[in-house]
């Protein structure tokens, strides 16, 4: 039997440490991921997750520790940030070094089902459309990672379902690396390979999640993890045991 070959390391960050006046936002963070993975992280506010995040894009160099970013990175926020005097595709194709950047663009906006407003001025989208313009912004430069700070926040309950959805029909097709920062721990247990709980600038404790997919909301094994996590998170039931 043909052994099968261990995924590429995307993330490998060790003892990474972010500090703000005197304020030890992140305290030495261990983290690997690796390609067709995606970890979520969790975490009350203020607890370094969009820190964390915003350093392995390379947004923020006043790190400390060492950080190495195999590959191509690319980053989706919770605001869509689309620039209203451009149209839809000129958004996604902004900066595209490819030969023929309009054409990539429309494939990428055809992949998250945004080929009929090609054309489209950003401001006429609703909030699930310009978060897909977003994702398709990102794909389009074929990541290896994509970085996700809380995309589906500002999403009603049915978009975010339906955007759930697409993210992981695109992970599926490309099997990037994701690492998706969400204060929903239902989101984090349903997209998720492992959930990473962030507490006082350490990662405090980690949830594998061994469901296959497709899963569904109600499985009792995703209802456990979830609650699981809050109590990890002093929500809900009794915090976990060790």
């Amino acid at each position: 039997m043909t052994a099968t070959a261990p995924a590429t390391t995307v993330v490998d960050a060790q003892r990474i440490t972010r500090e703000f006046g005197s304020v030890a936002v992140l305290g030495g963070i261990d983290l690997t991921l690796r390609r067709g993975e995606i970890v979520a992280l969790v975490g009350r506010s203020g607890s370094g997750k969009s820190t964390l995040l915003r350093v392995i894009a390379g947004l923020d160099d006043g790190h400390g520790g060492h950080l190495t970013v195999t590959g191509s990175s690319a980053i989706a926020f919770q605001e869509p940030r689309l620039l209203p005097w451009r149209t839809v595709s000129k958004n996604v194709a902004l900066n595209l070094k490819h030969q023929d950047p309009r054409n990539s663009a429309v494939q990428a906006l055809t992949e998250v089902g945004l080929e009929h407003r090609v054309d489209a001025w950003p401001l006429t989208l609703s909030g699930g459309e310009a978060q897909r313009a977003s994702l398709a912004r990102a794909l389009v430069r074929n990541p290896d990672l994509l970085l996700l700070d809380e995309p589906f926040g500002a999403l009603d309950a049915l978009t975010r379902l339906s955007a759930h959805d697409l993210l992981i029909r695109l992970w599926q097709h490309h099997r990037f690396a994701a690492l998706l920062v969400t204060h929903d721990v239902e989101e984090a247990v349903i997209l998720a390979d492992r959930v990473l709980v962030l507490d006082g600038g350490v990662i405090a404790h980690q949830v594998s999640v061994d469901v296959d997919r497709p899963r569904e909301r109600d499985d009792l094994r995703l209802v456990e993890l979830r609650e699981t996590v809050l109590g990890y998170l002093g929500v809900g039931k009794r915090r976990p045991r060790e």
